[in-house]
């Protein structure tokens, strides 16, 4: 702008604009006085300084201090003391930086993420109900799976009308006998359906000395084995739109669990099957496929760039929200207070 100020009357104003790229229209806007607001004149129904402290005053009084502006403005009305509007001590609040929320209100609190470790069969299980579409719209049955974390072989499932406290209490017994659990051995995880926080079901495990820790509200990542085995269910190309009725639900689960139990190769168990690796034959299984790639490997060396090939490692844990390591080093020195503050 310096530049078209100095060389305009020599060289032309347009020109100049041109040349440098700069549209006419802003050189003259800009060479224009700025008009400068005025500050703005106090009201005369304004409240002088002494006023406005003895409203803060009372906005600081313990029976005023988690209350809104409204709610002191009618309790001195009722008193029969009026000191200003409420739009006024909401002026007031402002110049003294507190307007913010100054009601009790109820903080949800921060719940943290379930840990759960399994190094072993019938250690952690996790539990779900799903919908299966029944024959008309608006009907469903309802499946319910128990789902071994280190396994993933399914210890028990059942198929009912409508999703019970009571039914899931039934199945949980019967499973947790049938697999021979002993108290303070097994944690059963599930989510935060109105069946998995029921009382009945929080009874019955802490009568089986079993521990259960449910998921974080809205949060279906907590939960991912019985998702995962939810999927597996409803994506294999047999699997129905619709039932035409129970019976057929009961039938289609009863094949599904058999393939998914015994035949199903888990990518998550070195491709082994849930049954498996549940029933410790995960070791033997291994061994014979070891052998059979060596076998092949003898016979032909020069198709195995890599040496001898090896059978995909055997699961040895299974985590539900595995622990991230601590960022930092952590230095001895906290160890030792904290031995020595014991």
């Amino acid at each position: 702008m310096e530049t078209i100020r100095s060389l305009g009357p020599e060289l032309g104003t347009a020109a100049l604009c041109m040349a440098l790229g700069v549209a006419r229209a802003t050189y003259y806007r800009q060479q224009k006085p700025r008009a400068t607001t005025p500050a703005p004149r106090p009201s005369t129904r304004a409240l002088p300084a002494e006023e406005r402290k003895a409203v803060l005053e009372v906005l600081h009084e313990p029976r005023f201090v988690d209350l809104a502006p409204s709610e002191v403005y009618a309790t001195l009305l009722d008193e029969g003391t009026y000191l200003c509007s409420e739009r006024t001590m909401y002026r007031i609040l402002e110049e003294n930086q507190e307007v913010k929320e100054r009601r009790n209100q109820l903080r949800h609190p921060k719940y943290a993420a379930p840990e759960l470790l399994a190094t072993a069969p019938r250690q952690v299980w996790s539990w779900d109900i799903t919908k299966l579409l029944g024959p008309v719209t608006w009907s469903y049955f309802y499946l319910y799976v128990i789902l071994d974390v280190f396994s993933r072989y399914v210890v028990g499932w059942m198929v009912a009308h409508r999703e019970s406290a009571a039914l899931a209490q039934k199945l949980i017994r019967e499973t947790c006998e049938r697999q021979g659990i002993t108290p303070g051995r097994l944690t059963v995880h599930a989510d935060r359906g109105s069946s998995m926080t029921s009382k009945p079901v929080a009874f019955l495990l802490a009568d089986l000395g079993v521990t259960k820790t449910h998921s974080r509200p809205h949060v279906s990542n907590d939960n991912p084995f019985s998702e995962a085995q939810f999927k597996t269910l409803k994506y294999r190309p047999d699997f129905p739109e619709r039932f035409g009725c129970i019976e057929d639900a009961r039938a289609h689960s009863k094949d599904f669990f058999a393939w998914y139990n015994l035949e199903h190769h888990h990518s998550g168990l070195g491709l082994l099957t849930p049954h498996d690796v549940h029933h410790g034959l995960a070791e033997q299984r291994r061994a014979l496929r070891a052998e059979v790639l060596q076998a092949a490997h003898r016979a032909h060396p020069e198709r195995f760039v890599r040496g001898t090939p090896t059978p995909p490692p055997l699961p040895t844990a299974a985590w539900i929200n595995k622990p991230k390591p601590a960022t930092g080093p952590q230095p001895e020195t906290q160890e030792r207070t904290a031995t020595i503050a014991v």
